[in-house]
């Protein structure tokens, strides 16, 4: 194992702040190709199925991290056998998933287009599209678990390359489909299919060595067991996460339609952020589940310290740039008036957002590593339930209560899962 040094932490991160970069641009581009069609019902009907998709598919991120997680302690103990079977078994649950998707797509469209209402046009071709897209439910989650297995495994520039092929596939083809062939939605949609099935067939590809291994262990019960335990605690703790955003967005709605207009531009910087500050969160779960995984406390610490002043670093740099570039930014985002009064206005807490949430982001990859996933839902309970107290205690700051409780929820993590913390060396002192 590589001695752990600056140059290891950034040959992990940088690949995967470079593929996170290019993540926006299949939505973009697909909205761009539609749009040439020259109507507003294709524009809607991409982005509200890619919507649905995307809500859908978020649900099984517990795949890429648990995956991750188990297979960095695996590689870090030695046993090669144990990291094939991990990711054997994570292909295995991701290609049940995709399958039961498919076999339920009837009623789940109907759910979906009740929770978001459109036009008769809109949704029609909503249909359309996701009559295709849904069959590539079983890539795009197995990809999750390649994606993992690769991070744990310091393969980091296979994930760039696997994200860029997707991606230059998917937008070649949407040019074809679209514009050549005049097919419309269904051409996006088919691009897409492509796409994912190539990255699968790339995927498989570049974790071949997983494949080597004894095939009687992917199905060992204690194994299955611990790892529905952890994939079960991070879905839990994901699903409080997204449901705390969610009910800020919610609450902002409230508000009027300028300050939610203003919010919705402002998340896009915090959406920024996390694509920025994963690679360092991912470093830390690949050198941190590596540690564990030997039963190295000094390597423990070391890793803990070398992510999280890069993590750091990064936070102070990404807010020093949101306060130089938060303006202009906002002035390309909209033209109206108001909206860029209010975001402005509401600026400076995206601006601190960086440096209040970083100790929460690289602890997330801390106990994802350690696959101290128990202790990362217990943290994320006290901190959703201090954030409801102070949404609660902020409602008559309006706005900037709802930003001033957001901040309070990103810190809480933090600092609850820094209480946690001294439990993860403990633990391998008592194994040792």
């Amino acid at each position: 194992m590589d001695v752990l040094t600056n140059r290891r932490v950034l040959r992990i991160a940088l690949p995967i702040i470079l593929a996170n970069v290019t993540v926006p641009l299949i939505g973009l581009v697909d909205t761009a190709v539609v749009g040439q069609l020259g109507q507003a019902a294709p524009i809607g009907a991409v982005g509200l199925g890619a919507v649905i998709l995307a809500a859908v598919y978020w649900i099984f991120g517990f795949l890429r991290m648990g995956t991750t997680g188990l297979t960095a302690q695996a590689f870090g103990a030695g046993d090669t056998a144990e990291t094939g079977a991990i990711l054997k078994r994570g292909l295995l649950i991701a290609g049940a998933a995709g399958l039961a998707l498919i076999a339920i797509q009837g009623p789940f469209l109907w759910g979906a287009f009740r929770l978001a209402p459109a036009s008769d046009a809109v949704e029609d071709l909503t249909r359309s599209y996701l009559a295709i897209r849904i069959y590539g439910a079983p890539a795009t989650i197995a990809l999750y678990a390649l994606t993992g297995w690769l991070i744990a495994l310091e393969r980091t520039r296979g994930v760039l390359v696997l994200q860029l092929v997707i991606n230059l596939i998917n937008v070649g083809l949407d040019l074809w489909f679209v514009l050549g062939l005049g097919w419309g939605v269904e051409g996006v949609a088919a691009a897409s299919l492509v796409a994912e099935y190539t990255g699968l067939a790339l995927g498989l590809w570049l974790c071949r060595s997983a494949f080597s291994g004894p095939r009687g262990r992917v199905f060992d019960g204690p194994k299955l067991r611990r790892m529905a335990s952890v994939n079960g605690d991070i879905m839990l703790r994901s699903v409080l996460l997204q449901g705390s955003f969610t009910t800020f967005v919610f609450l902002a709605a409230g508000k009027g339609d300028t300050t939610l207009a203003a919010n919705q531009i402002l998340l896009q910087f915090l959406e920024v952020m996390a694509y920025l500050l994963d690679g360092f969160a991912f470093s830390a779960e690949t050198l941190v589940g590596q540690a564990v995984g030997a039963r190295r406390v000094a390597a423990l610490r070391r890793s803990v310290r070398l992510t999280g002043v890069w993590g750091a670093g990064g936070a102070v740099v990404m807010g020093g740039g949101f306060a130089l570039i938060g303006p202009a930014a906002i002035d390309v985002m909209t033209t109206a008036p108001e909206v860029r009064e209010a975001a402005r206005l509401y600026l400076p807490w995206v601006v601190a957002a960086p440096m209040v949430s970083i100790a929460g982001y690289m602890l997330d990859g801390v106990f994802i590593g350690a696959t101290r996933t128990r202790d990362m839902v217990k943290a994320m309970m006290i901190s959703v339930a201090i954030y409801v107290l102070a949404l609660w205690a902020f409602q008559g700051l309006e706005n900037h209560g709802l930003w001033a409780a957001l901040m309070v929820l990103n810190a809480t993590r933090g600092v609850t899962m820094a209480l946690f913390y001294p439990r993860i060396p403990a633990s391998l002192k008592e194994a040792a």
